[in-house]
């Protein structure tokens, strides 16, 4: 997962949301969204290599997602970035307490961004930083730079969700999950004077900048919506992708 937002108790009828673009090797094995058998009662996509995820929920309302961080040189850890989304979900702590455990042991890890939350709070956690944080209520938006970093996906993000949100408003039936889902999909180019600078080289940064990645070998590989009513029910909706953009599917699973 490389581009992700999470709004927090400020879309009417939904306590949390969350929307984000999971970018991969096409190589990679990966399982759609379903309902996971073990451990239970967790909904979303799986990484059949590492075992874990980079967006889930569990029926009792606890969320979680993860980005990489981006650096010159591909690094990775001994164990899966996947697996501190999937232990979260499968476990009791508060979000601040499991995002304060994270960093404690954040060097066992491949470099990370990390959302955690439930019906009542969330929080992140990132390799990048040495004390985790709570979120406040608003909206949040993390790509693979530092958290604040504002890349462009990041600002064009945010400015979407913005703008489709108050569009929406006072009738919040009006945010329909396609167009959420469909903000995710912008090609859009950004300009190379608003290009990070990762250690990658320009031509790369270039590949790399729009939300929507498409490519042969990597890019965009899910599009993920997940949000709790006030109901206490849950929506998961994914969108799959192979090379160049392939559109294989779309899975919705509500709980």
């Amino acid at each position: 997962m490389c581009l992700l937002l999470l709004a927090l108790d400020i879309v009417p009828g939904r306590p949390w949301l969350l929307l984000g673009n999971r970018d991969e090797f096409h190589g990679r094995p990966t399982a759609a969204a379903h309902v996971w058998a073990d451990p239970g009662g967790i909904v979303g996509g799986r990484d059949l290599q590492a075992g874990g995820t980079w967006l889930a929920l569990n029926r009792n309302g606890r969320f979680a997602a993860v980005t990489n961080v981006r650096s010159g040189q591909a690094q990775s850890g001994p164990r899966s970035r996947g697996e501190l989304v999937a232990q979260f979900l499968a476990g009791g702590q508060t979000p601040l307490d499991y995002a304060a455990g994270v960093t404690t042991r954040r060097d066992q890890f491949g470099p990370f961004n990390l959302i955690v939350g439930d019906r009542r709070s969330a929080a992140g956690a990132s390799s990048t930083r040495e004390q985790a944080w709570q979120f406040d209520r608003g909206v949040h938006v993390l790509s693979n730079g530092e958290p604040g970093s504002a890349w462009p996906k990041v600002r064009r993000l945010d400015a979407a969700f913005s703008t489709m949100l108050n569009d929406a408003l006072p009738d919040p039936a009006q945010l329909r999950d396609a167009d959420l889902l469909d903000i995710l999909a912008d090609t859009s180019a950004a300009a190379d004077a608003d290009l990070p600078q990762t250690g990658v080289g320009l031509e790369l940064e270039r590949v790399l900048a729009p939300m929507f990645i498409r490519g042969d070998r990597y890019g965009t590989r899910a599009s993920t919506l997940a949000y709790a009513r006030a109901d206490g029910s849950c929506v998961l909706v994914e969108r799959g992708f192979g090379p160049d953009g392939m559109k294989l599917g779309e899975v919705r699973i509500e709980t």
